[in-house]
Order: C-alpha cells, then structure tokens, then sequence
C-alpha cells in the first residue's frame, strides 16, 4: 500500500512511505494560477463580495444567524444559476433513462458494495465529529448507513440523477436517519447551490470518474467546506501506465462512458486531488477489487481543508 501526505505551500513535500522501514521524501515547487472571476472583491458596503467558480456571488456579512439546516440559504440567483449549469452539463434525458439507472444504482452494486465496506468503514471513521454533511453524486444512498454513528447529523445529498431521490430517501430511512434531516438537492458537482463555507464533511464514491470537470468539482469541494473541514473519497483510477489492465481500460472507457453515464476508466483522479491544493494536506490510500476487473484499482482517502 503506498500513502500519499500533501500540503499546499511552495514548494509542495510529498512523502511516499512503501514500506514500516523505507521513507522517501521529494519536494515539489509549484505555483497556481488563480482566475479573475474567482477573486474576491469588496463592494461598497461593509459585506464581503466573493465570486465563486461557476459564477455566483456570496454576500458574507457579520450575521450569525442560521437556519436549523443550513448555515446560510442559498440566494434564489445562485440556485437559477446551478440549475443552468445543470442542464448545459447534464441535458435532460427521458425519464426510463434516469429510472434505469436509477435501479442498477439500488440493485446492481451489491456484490461491490460488500466488498469495499470494509475500506469504508475504515474511512468514516475519520469523518469526525461532522454535524453537516454534504455528499455528492450520492445516488441510491448506499453510504448513508456509515453516516448513523454521528449524532445530529444532517445529510445533503446532491445528484443529476432526480429519480436518485426516493432510493436515496429509502437508503436514509433504513439507516435510522430522521426524514427532517436528509435533504436531496438535484444539480452537478460543478455548480453547487450551497454558500460558501458550509458544511463540516464533504464526501465523493464513484464520482469523479462521471464529472465533467474534475478540477471545477474540487474547487466547489474547498469552497463550500469550512475551515478545517474534510473531503472523504473512494474513486475508481486508471491502472499503471503499460499495464495489461490499463490497456484494456483503454479500449472500453468509449464504451463506458455511454453505458455507465460518463464514467471514465482513465482518470488519474488521486494526482487532481493532490494538485487541487487542500490546505491541510491530502492522505491517499491505494485498494484494488476483484468486483469489477476494468474498476480494480481504487483509492481512498481524507483532504483537510
């Protein structure tokens, strides 16, 4: 198993631990470029005017005031606006399209779900004490039931999927978790109508893989996460270079990508997540299952904003 340690600083130290007794250090100088339309501006009031990625505006003033649910509702523009991305992202499809995949979600992952659980309960363990969770791509629900051990949770649940909903609800409903405290919000990892700073835990399974813009995804992650909060992952990723799996990860990723709605074989979606510059670093963890043989290798981890 290799782990992975990364923080955003210049230059970048990676530490690559292959064995208890062999430590190898690197240092890695980088800088990054950040765009105008995400800088922050000051309007002339007293209230701070931010520009988020996909282009909405957060208005953060001295208010503490928050709802039972979510810190700060999301204005009225910005959920127009991730409804837009949705579509230009996501164009709607027949409704028997989202249904189908809405079942292979519920009923075709059991032989995977059972095997990973055991990588998954070892990751939830390091969700902390997360009272606002926010998972994306969450599907038919089947990590909800890691979430029941956290008291006073409330789970968000974001897909382009709107048929995900009622399984998603049912999955929610098994685990113990009270209806008031599950909220389904249909749009796009790009574009998430949340404000900024909002959530304690952020959480991605089998979803960078079918993103549009993996590096857009991350930079909502950072942005809705508060301070210190945690990005958990469990991702599929492309096998080594030259390798027999990697070949014929290339040769299906066409087919997968139309039969499995955008899913991607051959993304090296731990390095997006390194570079993504997570404040408090990133630990990445290497598994490989035999559920899937074109989905064998998968990592897992923790990004600390």
């Amino acid at each position: 198993m290799t782990s992975l340690h990364c923080t955003l600083s210049s230059p970048i130290s990676v530490n690559i631990l292959d064995s208890p007794q062999r430590r190898r250090r690197t240092t890695i100088r980088c800088s990054v470029k950040i765009p105008k339309n995400i800088l922050n501006a000051t309007d002339s009031g007293s209230s701070k005017l931010s520009l988020c990625p996909c282009g909405r505006r957060h208005f953060l003033g001295d208010a503490t005031t928050t709802t039972p649910f979510l810190p700060i509702p999301p204005s009225h523009a910005a959920q127009s606006n991730s409804s837009e991305v949705l579509n230009k992202l996501r164009p709607p499809k027949p409704d028997w399209y989202f249904e189908l995949y809405g079942w292979f979600r519920s009923s075709g992952m059991e032989r995977y779900e059972k095997e990973i659980a055991g990588y998954k309960k070892k990751l939830f363990n390091q969700v902390g004490n997360a009272e606002k969770v926010l998972e994306i791509g969450i599907g038919a629900g089947p990590n909800i039931k890691y979430y029941n051990t956290l008291p006073n949770v409330s789970i968000l649940g974001v897909d382009p999927n709107p048929k995900m909903e009622s399984y998603a609800r049912k999955s929610a409903i098994q685990a113990g978790l009270k209806s008031e405290d599950f909220k389904f919000i249909h749009a796009v990892a790009e574009c998430i109508p949340l404000e900024d700073a909002s959530v304690d835990a952020v959480v991605t399974s089998l979803v960078m893989c079918s993103v549009t813009d993996v590096t857009q995804t991350l930079n909502e992650i950072k942005r809705i996460l508060k301070p210190g909060g945690r990005y958990l992952f469990v991702e599929h990723v492309a096998a080594e270079d030259r390798s027999f799996l990697r070949m014929v990860q290339n040769v299906l990723d066409p087919v997968q990508q139309v039969v499995a709605d955008g899913c991607h074989l051959t993304r090296p979606t731990g390095e997006s997540i390194i570079k993504a510059g997570f404040n408090g670093g990133v630990d990445i963890n290497k598994a490989s299952l035999t559920s899937f043989y074109h989905l064998s290798p998968h990592i897992y981890g923790v990004a600390y904003n």
